[in-house]
């Protein structure tokens, strides 16, 4: 990011917290998130199996979508912190306003799909037929959360970048417990209030997030005092953009590419029935509890080791990535065995279904190799990324998403005859692969080069120089 500035940057530099106070109310925000998640996927699997499948499909689809988002969310966090390392509050302020109006434009792409194209879209996800009636209209229910969802993430990435982790805990709380509150009575009914099913899922989602942006708009203003106006929410201001998508666009392909091949693998399971449709979605509510305390990390480091890089610490930040991971791989081993050793019950949450629930534990044994891989990635492409090396992540990684990841479910779960565990299979090597590699890049310090150069962008003329150590 180019900055002219005649003068020293009026706003000190923010102080780096230690990396726990920054993980652990993310990975509170995380939890409420997945319980909401587990909580409608039970809720939808009380009305039938088909139901739980529709609303996994459903979801498919929507993070999707949402992938769309990337192109700015995987940057502002970068560039905002960055900026506030280097003591530049005047940039940072300038790229809060100008993603709020992205957000709006990025949003409205998202939801307008979902609303008249549920259908087709469900369909290339090779959905049973019993099941897309039901997926149909959730996913047009879904199309106004989208919009809300886009403006949540851009202002709690702002907050989190101003180190306001707890403060954007405490909107997300009341967020998931107005939401739990809703989605039960939405669906089932209550008193006066009918029994809508999945589309009362999705009306709580509208409802609590709509609450959400709310408080989001005075926590800018009281904590950071910003006061968007109504040309911030629609105006696209393209100079701070320009430095969030040279960060963005890169890290929206490595997850388009990955969410992509993703739905490869679902297309697959689809193919096997309902039945197996079901099993994978119950396994995977699983596992994003699992790969929690992963990611907390790497959104925690993503967020410290740009300020690192902002203030020229670049040794500090090494360190930082290779204590953070060590501690993320111990942490998703344990937990992935806890979830293992605990299948038998936690899939009788969703299902009394015998075929099912040992499907289910026996893919939730083998997430015990897959989990150490994924957090490779969940923290060494966030630290590669908040050090400006945005490109490789997607160039390295996208081969194998396609090759291993899409191509290697097809190959092993039905040209082979593997089923689910041939698709758990791929994933495995899919995420190791993946992981490796990016560890490989950090370790080799190739990523310097990248930190050095951003450091030097942000550094305002007449200023004093952080030293690089």
């Amino acid at each position: 990011m180019t900055v002219a500035a005649a003068d020293p940057p009026s706003h000190p530099p923010l102080p780096a917290p230690r990396l726990f106070s920054l993980t652990w109310p993310l990975l509170v925000e995380l939890l409420l998130g997945m319980a909401v998640g587990i909580a409608g996927t039970a809720f939808a699997a009380r009305l039938s199996d088909d139901h739980a499948a529709a609303f996994a499909l459903a979801h498919q689809v929507f993070g999707a979508l949402f992938l769309l988002f990337r192109i700015v969310g995987a940057g502002v966090g970068v560039v905002l912190t960055q900026a506030l390392g280097a003591g530049r509050r005047d940039a940072a302020d300038a790229v809060a306003r100008a993603v709020l109006g992205a957000s709006t434009w990025i949003g409205l792409a998202v939801a307008v799909p979902a609303l008249f194209a549920a259908r087709p879209l469900l369909q290339g996800l090779n959905a049973p037929t019993e099941v897309l009636p039901l997926a149909v209209p959730l996913l047009m229910s879904l199309a106004p959360a989208m919009l809300l969802d886009a403006w949540n993430a851009s202002m709690t990435a702002v907050l989190r970048a101003h180190l306001r982790a707890r403060d954007t805990l405490a909107v997300t709380v009341a967020m998931q417990i107005s939401h739990l509150l809703l989605m039960g009575p939405l669906m089932f009914g209550w008193g006066p209030v009918p029994a809508l099913g999945l589309p009362g899922y999705a009306l709580a989602v509208v409802a609590a997030r709509s609450a959400a942006i709310a408080g989001l708009l005075w926590l800018w203003r009281e904590r950071l005092g910003l006061q968007p106006g109504w040309s911030d929410a629609w105006r696209l201001r393209l100079p701070p953009l320009a430095a969030v998508t040279r960060i963005g666009l890169p890290g929206a392909a490595e997850n388009i590419a990955y969410r992509l091949s993703f739905m490869v693998s679902v297309a697959v399971v689809g193919g096997f029935g309902s039945a197996a449709l079901a099993t994978h979605a119950y396994a995977q509510q699983v596992i994003m509890i699992v790969l929690l305390f992963g990611l907390a990390t790497g959104l925690s480091v993503e967020v410290l080791v740009g300020h690192l890089i902002g203030a020229g610490r670049l040794h500090q930040a090494h360190q930082l990535v290779r204590r953070a991971l060590g501690r993320g791989l111990l942490v998703s081993v344990v937990v992935a065995t806890l979830a293992a050793l605990t299948a038998r019950w936690s899939m009788r949450l969703f299902t009394q279904d015998p075929v099912i629930l040992h499907s289910a534990t026996v893919l939730l044994w083998w997430t015990v190799l897959l989990e150490p891989g994924r957090t490779f990635n969940l923290v060494v492409i966030n630290a590669l990324r908040a050090a400006g090396d945005a490109r490789f992540p997607v160039v390295a990684g996208a081969a194998s998403m396609v090759v291993v990841l899409a191509g290697g479910s097809w190959l092993l779960g039905s040209y082979c005859g593997l089923g689910l565990v041939g698709v758990w299979i791929a994933y495995i090597a899919d995420e190791w692969l993946r992981g490796l590699i990016m560890w490989r890049r950090w370790a080799t310090l190739a990523w310097v080069p990248h930190a050095r150069a951003a450091h030097r962008r942000l550094r305002p003329a007449g200023g004093q120089r952080p030293s690089a150590r």
